[in-house]
């Protein structure tokens, strides 16, 4: 049965030159990118930071990288690990795993062994491509356990001039070598006039598996196919009303899906430059802006938070920062109104998840998102083109709720991925008869303006990144003086949530054990967003009669 919400009520608040629905095409994430290099090959694909390389050589790179890839033993479905920061590798890498019909399965640079083992063989990938810096910091001994049957590493400071100073970011940076590892800067120069065979690739071909964390069990690999890619980055395109004279600042980590879609799918798309300085520095941020007139991004709040405390903010010139868009993580109405005020900027909200491609809801450029008199919340903005999205009764799903009421957000269209990989019982429950059950609680109001109100999963959001707090509680497990511990999310004010623990010690062990040094332990075995920054001793956890534990106790706990 129809409700209020198959009438798409939010198509009111599209400006004129958003269609109502976008033309579903055949392209993909990869023939965007080789119709923008061939269109304009002489065009900035990417500046990094203060050089400039063309479509034509992100091309030209790409293709020897896919000839090396190929005689490595990489084909058409296979799998390779991109485990890099942002670094213009990153596109050779996608578009020479690409350009054989691969997937990449982008990883975060911070991970450590234990965390890339379970990647590597969830996956089943073939090849592992990473920083030397990053290959010399691992034993990567844990790699024989693993279908991974090369190593290729390349270095920072490899694509630029090698009689430019290096940027002040990476003055101490020294190329190292690594045992058994292949050389991407040899594997260009052997590969100069290899041929590849097209892949023809489709639509419906995975272009990554993006690992996310659901409601229950270890990390999924959401399969973001070509067709979603090249959708969603049309979707930005419009709303955002994207063209040639646009610059985008990637400020999100590429290996995420905003980093995917919002940073190196839409500037694929529309033939325009990526600046990419290695890592997220505010201070580096505002001098490119600057630089490089830098219009637009998506980054998570506490990259704003992070500009507006820089002495710099008010020195440097962004008035061409005019599509600055924020997601990920809940956006203040007094932080947006503070970056204004400092800025002369506006920062527009956009919502949505690796499932959906990054943007299921967004602002549109020109509007400012109304505020939810009830909560205090800023919308997240309206759905884009194609899509219906419902609110749905929290009991079993089943159940539309009408404007103003409080249940799930459940969305559908050509942004859905397919599933997770090789996980069909995590599908069935994340995906009905395409619709995704997001585990996010909202509501839309009789306009059609969207708003999310809180979270049904316990997943915490760290400064944009997610966090699975079973991840956490198996690392605290390790310490051999831990009975118990269950790990929560407690607001902070610059990362949005930040990662506590409470724990429970062994029998006499509470005198010899500090907050400090259950920190130092997780900070050494886990990803530097993950690990705790508070610990809370106590003598038990709170439990069900089933022995489950009560979280929403920690919480009030936690926040008290």
């Amino acid at each position: 049965m129809d409700t209020i919400y198959e009438s798409r009520p939010w198509l009111k608040n599209y400006p004129p030159w958003v269609p109502k629905d976008l033309e579903i095409t055949t392209a993909t994430a990869l023939s965007d990118f080789k119709a923008s290099a061939a269109r304009r090959p002489e065009a900035a694909a990417v500046y990094y930071f203060d050089h400039v390389l063309t479509y034509g050589d992100t091309d030209s790179l790409s293709d020897r990288l896919a000839a090396a890839f190929a005689d490595l033993g990489l084909n058409k479905g296979d799998r390779i690990i991109v485990d890099l920061q942002n670094v213009p590798q990153f596109l050779m890498a996608i578009y020479a795993a690409w350009k054989l019909g691969a997937i990449v399965v982008p990883v975060n640079p911070m991970y450590k062994e234990q965390e890339l083992l379970y990647f590597c063989k969830d996956s089943g990938a073939k090849l592992f491509f990473t920083l030397d810096e990053i290959a010399a910091s691992l034993d990567l001994a844990f790699l024989k356990e693993t279908s991974i049957t090369e190593i290729i590493t390349t270095c920072a400071l490899d694509l630029l001039p090698s009689n430019m100073d290096p940027p002040a970011m990476l003055k101490e940076m020294k190329q190292v070598s690594v045992d058994g590892a292949l050389s991407m800067s040899e594997l260009l120069e052997n590969y100069r006039d290899s041929d590849i065979v097209d892949p023809q690739l489709a639509p419906d071909d995975i272009a990554y598996l993006t690992y996310t964390s659901g409601t229950t069990g270890p990390p999924k690999g959401a399969m973001n196919t070509h067709g979603n890619i090249a959708f969603n980055a049309r979707a930005y395109q419009a709303i955002q009303r994207v063209d040639e004279s646009d610059v985008v600042i990637g400020v999100a980590p590429l290996f995420h899906v905003t980093g995917e879609v919002a940073h190196l799918a839409i500037a694929a798309l529309a033939g325009i430059p990526l600046i990419l300085y290695y890592r997220f520095d505010a201070g580096e941020t505002l001098r490119l802006i600057e630089h490089w007139k830098a219009t637009m991004t998506v980054g998570s709040i506490t990259v704003f938070i992070a500009l507006m405390n820089h002495p710099d903010i008010t020195e440097r010139n962004l008035t061409s920062f005019v599509k600055a868009y924020s997601g990920g993580a809940p956006v203040s109405e007094a932080i947006v109104n503070q970056f204004e005020e400092l800025t002369g900027q506006y920062i527009y909200n956009v919502y949505g998840m690796t499932e959906t491609n990054s943007p299921s809801h967004i602002v549109p450029w020109g509007k400012r998102a109304p505020v939810d008199p009830e909560s205090g919340a800023l919308s997240v903005g309206v759905p884009v083109p194609n899509c219906v999205m419902k609110i749905m009764d929290l009991d079993d799903g089943t159940k539309a709720l009408a404007p103003g009421e409080v249940g799930e957000i459940v969305d559908s269209g050509p942004i859905i991925v397919p599933g997770y990989w090789q996980k069909p019982q995590e599908t069935k429950h994340a995906i009905r008869n395409g619709w995704l059950y997001t585990g996010d609680v909202g509501k839309m109001d009789a306009d059609g303006w969207f708003y999310v109100v809180d979270r049904k999963k316990d997943m915490i959001v760290a400064s944009g990144y997610k966090v699975w707090p079973r991840d956490v509680e198996d690392v605290i497990y390790q310490h051999p003086a831990v009975r118990e511990t269950a790990v929560i999310g407690v607001p902070d004010t610059y990362r949005g949530e930040t990662v506590k623990a409470f724990v429970a010690l062994k029998e006499g062990m509470q005198d010899a054990v500090t907050a400090e040094e259950i920190i130092s332990f997780c900070k050494a075995r886990m990803a530097a967003y993950k690990y705790p920054r508070q610990v809370e001793f106590v003598t038990e956890i709170p439990k069900t009669l089933t022995g489950k534990f009560l979280r929403r106790n920690l919480r009030e706990k936690g926040v008290s």
